[in-house]
């Protein structure tokens, strides 16, 4: 692992939220991590532990109070709010616990929206992966004519339509039974060899977690592993 070079470094990084007028909720209290390229990092740590809120920001759905996010040594928060948004669909792929899938849209228009978003309406590369993940047959399908397994594996595949470097998953297999969440995980390391692309995954399945090429644990918004 360490002959990879660094696709993210972060450091110092702190945010909290206003409580009150005069109070704050301290998540993250000073985080520094490295993120390799092509690598597959679990986060792992107990509910409140400020998990989703690194997550939100190396994603940047959320900025940071202090402290840099340096993304293949270029701090992104540095960068204006339309050049973040188009970094971020440039750059970055995002797999939640909820599928998230527009209930209206067939599979194939579902996974084309962040090509809609980026300005190239690529329906071949949407077919492309959406037969990667095991769905040839399931193109037209909408998300009510889909098992749980297989809206999960539309959502993986528009996470992936932009082929970005960096994959983001919040709870990928926490809604779905032991057989999906193993075919999700198993899917996600397919495509990290096929794709060279590196996944960080914020899990409560201690079975995936240690599967992947490293822990980094919260405790408290710190790194304590």
């Amino acid at each position: 692992m360490t002959d990879r070079e660094i696709l993210i470094e972060v450091t110092s990084l702190k945010k909290s939220y206003p409580v009150t007028n005069d109070t704050r909720l301290e998540v993250l209290k000073g985080i520094y991590l490295n993120i390799l390229k092509e690598e597959i990092v679990a986060i792992v740590g107990k509910s409140g532990a400020g998990k989703s809120t690194l997550l939100h920001i190396l994603g940047t759905l959320d900025k940071p109070e202090s402290g840099k996010v340096l993304f293949e040594s270029e701090d992104v928060f540095l960068k204006k709010e339309k050049q973040i948004a188009e970094f971020r669909s440039r750059k970055i792929g995002f797999i939640f616990q909820f599928h998230h899938l527009l209930p209206e849209f067939t599979a194939i228009e579902n996974v084309m929206i962040p090509s809609m978003i980026s300005g190239t309406m690529d329906k071949a590369r949407a077919e492309e992966v959406l037969t990667e993940v095991g769905l040839k047959n399931r193109l037209q399908h909408k998300p009510s004519e889909l098992s749980g397994g297989e809206a999960q594996r539309v959502a993986i595949a528009r996470a992936l339509i932009n082929s970005p470097k960096l994959v983001l998953a919040d709870e990928p297999t926490g809604n779905l039974d032991s057989e999906n969440a193993d075919a999700v995980i198993d899917l996600i390391f397919d495509l990290r060899k096929k794709y060279k692309q590196t996944f960080v995954i914020v899990t409560h399945n201690e079975e995936f977690a240690n599967k992947c090429d490293r822990i980094i644990k919260l405790h408290d918004g710190k790194v304590v592993q």
